[in-house]
């Protein structure tokens, strides 16, 4: 493992520059960062661009084996820093021994394959799957990262990205967890990964921003529209073809841990995909905007209400089940 702070990263083909910087207590729109909260920001070039992100890596990592990696990409008009502390995916990596990771967007936007003008990662048409990559070289340089685990999940345009991310880099990412996201019209006509990988999707029925059934996201702003996104159930349906899974589905309501938040979670599994792959959705009932298990960051009138009975590490415990197996493309 390199030590940051007294060395210097060389020779990657990005000319990757890296600048320390020690995140504590940051104040966030959605919560307080906690001081376990603590991570590294670095800046790297990609694409012609200076991109930062954040990185969280236990004091106690082991250093004989090789550790997952899970990428966690904020929402439209959000910040790293917000969905650290939104998800609490580092106390998790505390626990569980993986390294987080926390970009942040060009613009607080991500291009996910919608067509729209309404951000500037997609009016400049940022190569955020560039940054991916030179983030993933850097972090397979700097730490021992075993190369079966890289996970990504995010929430809305985050989500969104993460969809479009895993079809183009199907043969690094082993799973992928998209929250109130779908996948980008009209890239889905184009929709072609060449590996499986393992998708969770986590998806409320009442959310506004990201209609479950599909349609535009969120509500206009002038006359610029923020483009679309296929439905749910097509989502899901796309993975399941392109993983080769089996077409019966087994469904089950998750245990009803908090009656008072107002939701239900269905669970519907495609199995037997290539490789062992699957494909799950939450079908979070009464759901909104949110992330499961997180804060209600805005009020329940624009963004919906927060499922409780999932949360992070229902997330993790689905990467820590589906890593890559194989060599399938």
């Amino acid at each position: 493992m390199l030590p940051f702070a007294s060395r210097r990263v060389l020779g990657l083909s990005c000319s990757l520059t890296v600048v320390m910087v020690l995140i504590v207590g940051c104040l966030v729109p959605h919560s307080k960062a906690r001081p376990n909260e603590a991570a590294q920001e670095l800046i790297i070039q990609s694409d012609g661009l200076d991109r930062s992100f954040l990185v969280y890596a236990p004091a106690s990592l082991p250093s004989e084996r090789a550790v997952p990696v899970v990428f966690v990409f904020h929402g439209g008009n959000g910040e790293a820093k917000g969905v650290m502390n939104l998800s609490r995916f580092n106390a998790i990596a505390d626990k569980e021994q993986f390294i987080a990771v926390y970009p942040q967007g060009v613009g607080r936007s991500w291009n996910d394959g919608r067509l729209t003008s309404v951000s500037q990662a997609h009016r400049d048409n940022v190569d955020d799957v560039a940054f991916f990559d030179a983030m993933l070289e850097y972090m397979t340089r700097a730490y021992r990262v075993d190369p079966q685990r890289i996970f990504v999940t995010g929430i809305s345009n985050g989500g969104i990205f993460a969809h479009f991310l895993a079809a183009q880099r199907s043969d690094k990412i082993a799973a992928i967890a998209p929250v109130v996201a779908g996948i980008a019209d009209p890239f889905h006509k184009k929709f072609q990964p060449t590996h499986p990988v393992s998708v969770l999707i986590i998806q409320g029925t009442e959310d506004r921003l990201v209609p479950f059934d599909g349609g535009p996201v969120g509500p206009p702003r002038g006359r610029e529209d923020r483009g679309n996104v296929i439905g749910t159930e097509k989502a899901a349906a796309l993975w399941v073809k392109a993983n080769g899974c089996q077409p019966e589905t087994t469904e089950k309501w998750l245990p009803d841990r908090y009656p008072d938040d107002g939701c239900r979670v269905k669970a519907k599994v495609w199995s037997g995909g290539r490789d062992g792959s699957e494909v799950w959705l939450y079908r979070v009932e009464g759901g909104g905007h949110t992330w499961p298990g997180g804060s209600q960051y805005l009020p329940r009138a624009i963004i919906g209400r927060v499922t409780h009975d999932i949360d992070s590490q229902s997330i993790w415990d689905f990467f820590n089940a589906h890593p890559k197996t194989g060599n399938s493309g």
